[in-house]
């Protein structure tokens, strides 16, 4: 029997087969609607994986999947073979020579600001600006060959840095200079003499600003080191100097003691009976010092020196080392003192 245009059964073959095959028909006759893919179809042309879409999809490739927005990056491909190699810390940090080429440039740079501020048009412009700059850059010039251990070009840029700022009138900030310098002497060039003679510039140009307790802080570096030199008379003036000034205060009466003490070490170590006396004076200034174990470990030191006593002196001093740990400085000042009993050195614990 033969089909007519318009019958249902023609519209529907039209229109497409069955759900999950692709839609092979056209138009179909009397206003009937384009034919549509169906949903499943569809779904799996879409969405299909790497394997591959559904039976019903008509794309022989695969569809790509939408990249997530956080996706991981591509790992880097690995360095090259030897690379890491030259990366070591050492090559990373500038070595001695780069720093002390960093610091001649500094250098340089220091001394143009200087020469350009001497000049008339500079002197009416800002030339003392610039001088603070140039006594800046010294500064930083100095730290550079510090870190390049040139110790003796470290020490001049900080001179010529002191020669500006004393001549502005900046006292405390060349004190701090001198005390780098001493510390330079002290703990790296291994001069003493020349250590005493900054900390004692540093304390004058403190006592000027009458910042006196920066000033005793060096004078205190001072005798600690003229004792060591044996300089005891020198060592003396400064403890009582410090004692005396610490035992009027509420808050640095505690230790004037320990200055008092140390200086009748070093009487001691001039004469037993330049201690005795001392220690007489400073009962007499100090009160308070007659009570302290300094004062009481003194008196059992004069007194086994005078009976000639070495195991007395020595239960003494450990007997206070025992609740007081000794100094470097202490144990050389008491050695001192017992070899005058028995001659030679030895150790007191």
């Amino acid at each position: 029997m033969r089909r007519g245009r318009g019958s249902p059964i023609g519209d529907r073959e039209s229109r497409g087969g069955a759900p999950g095959q692709a839609g092979g028909g056209g138009r179909g006759g009397g206003g009937a609607r384009r034919a549509t893919r169906p949903l499943v179809g569809r779904r799996a042309s879409r969405g299909a994986g790497p394997q591959g879409a559904c039976d019903g999809a008509t794309s022989t490739q695969p569809a790509k999947l939408p990249r997530p927005l956080c996706a991981p990056r591509p790992p880097l491909s690995p360095p090259r073979a030897g690379v890491w190699r030259h990366l070591s810390p050492s090559a990373a940090a500038m070595d001695n020579s780069g720093k002390e080429a960093e610091a001649m440039a500094l250098l340089a740079e220091a001394e143009r600001k200087v020469k350009n501020s001497q000049s008339f048009f500079s002197g009416l412009f800002g030339g003392s600006s610039k001088v603070e700059e140039a006594c800046e850059i010294y500064a930083r010039a100095a730290n550079m060959f510090k870190m390049a251990k040139n110790w003796s070009e470290a020490i001049n840029c900080l001179m010529r840095a002191i020669e500006i700022y004393t001549d502005m009138g900046r006292f405390t900030i060349a004190a701090k200079h001198h005390i780098s310098i001493a510390e330079i002497y002290e703990t790296e060039l291994v001069d003493i003499e020349k250590a005493i003679a900054h900390y004692e510039q540093s304390a004058d140009y403190y006592k000027g600003e009458e910042s006196n307790s920066s000033a005793n802080k060096c004078l205190l570096k001072v005798a600690g080191y003229a004792a060591q030199l044996e300089q005891y008379q020198k060592a003396i003036d400064i403890y009582e100097q410090v004692g005396t000034t610490a035992m009027d205060s509420p808050l640095l009466k505690y230790s004037a003691k320990d200055y008092f003490f140390k200086a009748a070490l070093c009487h001691f170590c001039i004469d037993m009976l330049n201690a005795k006396l001392a220690v007489q004076k400073y009962e007499e200034l100090f009160p308070a010092f007659s009570d302290s174990r300094e004062c009481k470990l003194m008196k059992k030191l004069l007194e086994a020196h005078e009976e000639q006593n070495v195991d007395g002196y020595t239960e003494a001093v450990k007997e206070y080392d025992s609740i007081s740990r000794l100094d470097q400085w202490l144990t050389t000042m008491l050695l001192r003192v017992k070899k005058t009993i028995q001659g030679d050195e030895e150790d007191l614990r």
